[in-house]
């Protein structure tokens, strides 16, 4: 039994997870959705947007496991992946510029509007779609799957890791949720609510630009 332990972790492990932890610590679209719910809706208003996206970032990971390697033979495809996800970070930032400025005009309290968030099941496929339409997910796990671990690893290998790296970003959004959500940021937060929803949601917006005209500057 112990003896199988150790097989379960390939040699590689340590190097594939702290690239996977330091990508991480790098804010994207994923990082400004969570921010712009939780501001507002704390903990509840998120939860299930983080796990959206863990299950998201799971299925890409399975599909690097399986061998997926669609998205380097096909440009066109990452291009339009790309540009799909563009067209829907676009209307995630629309959503939060315009509460932005409900909030501004109509002066909503955070004790409101905090009763108000998405369904679980919104959330789910918002966070789902977040993960999914964001085409580099695939590519980056794909680089961490076939060259950090590389031909060597195990299919069990292979399940240890990508189950640790899911955990691990569901384990990180909730976090960041959940700090959000405690009553010292919430009482920190509350004025500036319309604030941190317009900059979410112009950071959203502005990612979205950079992925529909990045072929310019390329």
């Amino acid at each position: 039994m112990l003896a199988s332990v150790p097989s379960l972790i390939p040699a590689a492990f340590p190097a594939l997870a702290l690239a996977h932890f330091l990508a991480l610590l790098s804010p994207g679209p994923d990082f400004f959705l969570i921010l712009g719910h939780a501001v507002r809706h704390r903990l509840r208003g998120a939860l299930f947007i983080c796990l959206g996206i863990a299950l998201g970032n799971a299925l890409y990971i399975c599909l690097a496991v399986s061998g997926w390697s669609v998205m380097r033979q096909i440009p066109a495809l990452y291009r339009l992946m790309e540009l799909a996800g563009a067209a829907y970070l676009a209307w995630l930032g629309f959503l939060l510029l315009r509460a932005s400025r409900q909030s501004a005009i109509g002066a909503t309290s955070l004790a409101t509007e905090a009763t108000s968030p998405l369904s679980p099941a919104k959330q789910l496929l918002t966070g789902l779609g977040s993960a999914l339409l964001n085409p580099k997910n695939a590519v980056f796990y794909l680089t961490l799957m076939t060259v950090i671990l590389g031909p060597a690893a195990t299919l069990p290998q292979q399940a240890f890791a990508g189950i640790w790296m899911t955990l691990l970003v569901f384990a990180w959004d909730a976090a960041l949720a959940a700090a959000i959500s405690l009553p010292g940021a919430q009482r920190a937060l509350e004025k500036r609510i319309p604030l941190i929803e317009g900059l979410a949601g112009l950071t959203l917006t502005a990612i979205a630009l950079w992925l529909a005209l990045r072929p310019l500057f390329d």
